[in-house]
């Protein structure tokens, strides 16, 4: 969100169908808000205009002349439809799921977070340039142009060798083993095991330090080759203690971590020292949690204020933005523009 990163960023609605599609999401849901408008929306601000009409695109125009960017999203109605149809299209279910399950979406849209994000980038990019070189540019970001770059080292692979891409069971690395999630006493644990001395650590940890010197295990390609041996003698041993008891002998030594419902990810010592959850009031749901940006900066993360109603900042921009007084915005208004 460039909102917390300092931006004033004004978010022109649609009057004519109740402004964003997204005020209207359950739950929790009424007067055209809900707490999945907030959480795309916090900081912002919010002015209706009528862009149907002549005079409401007149008005736009005025409005870009006053700002460094505008982002224009012309599928913005149909942002979680999208997502999932681009996670299809760009590869991504058929490498998600179990091997003998059918094709899975991941749990949240990942391809539209990151399509924000790509947005974001080159935003922030074109506008360095404008200020420096004075000339501006158009940047052109897709969801499934995102999509397709993050399979990065799947798509290596895939152009340029005869590997092919698959379900693995456990939510497993396609090459590295042992990089997979594993049933503990209570639960599930990630392990990953990136590097030969992880490996090591880690069956050391288990109690199984004899893997370490068994050829069959001895490298990457080994334990790849001889996984079908290899995991169920490590699926085993995990399977005798709790996460939390695995936890505390992996921590700092092995990657690792447990497999945490979204409440228990909110209980993280690691979440809650970095300060990313705050309360923000709202005039309507009272105080409410909100997560803020990753990237952590002096000044970021300021943003504490809720997202918009629909049209609060129309007059408040017209006015400190446009230099509009009393009567201009009285005929703004008579000419449709306002909705």
């Amino acid at each position: 969100n460039l909102v917390d990163l300092g931006a004033e960023v004004i978010k022109i609605e649609d009057p004519t169908v109740g402004g964003d599609v997204a005020r209207y999401v359950p739950p929790t849901t009424g007067n055209g808000d809900s707490l999945y408008f907030q959480s795309f929306n916090r900081g912002k601000k919010s002015i209706t205009i009528n862009l149907r009409n002549p005079a409401g695109v007149k008005l736009f125009h005025r409005l870009v002349e006053k700002c460094d960017a505008v982002f224009n999203n012309l599928r913005g109605d149909l942002p979680s439809k999208l997502g999932l149809i681009m996670q299809a299209m760009a590869g991504y279910m058929s490498i998600t799921g179990e091997p003998d399950g059918p094709p899975a979406k991941a749990g949240v849209s990942i391809i539209d977070f990151a399509g924000g994000y790509a947005a974001a980038l080159g935003l922030v990019s074109a506008l360095l340039e404008a200020k420096t070189s004075g000339t501006g540019r158009d940047v052109d970001v897709s969801l499934l142009d995102t999509a397709v770059s993050m399979l990065t080292y799947f798509g290596s692979w895939t152009l340029n060798s005869e590997w092919g891409a698959d379900r693995t069971a456990s939510s497993s690395h396609q090459t590295l083993v042992p990089a997979q999630n594993f049933q503990t006493k209570d639960g599930w644990i990630a392990v990953f095991c990136a590097k030969e001395h992880f490996w090591e650590k880690f069956a050391e940890l288990i109690g199984l330090p004899e893997l370490i010197s068994d050829e069959r295990f001895s490298s990457f390609a080994a334990r790849f080759d001889n996984r079908e041996i290899l995991i169920p003698i490590i699926s085993a041993r995990v399977l005798t203690r709790t996460t939390s008891e695995w936890m505390v002998l992996f921590r700092g030594i092995v990657p690792a971590g447990p497999v945490n419902s979204i409440e228990q990810a909110f209980e993280d010592e690691q979440i809650k020292s970095r300060g990313l959850v705050f309360d923000v009031e709202h005039g309507a749901y009272g105080s409410i949690k909100q997560v803020g940006s990753p990237v952590m900066t002096d000044g970021s993360n300021e943003a504490t204020t809720p997202g918009p109603s629909l049209g609060q900042h129309t007059k408040e921009i017209l006015i400190e933005l446009l230099g509009c007084d009393s009567d201009e915005i009285s005929n703004i208004r008579d000419s449709g523009a306002l909705g």
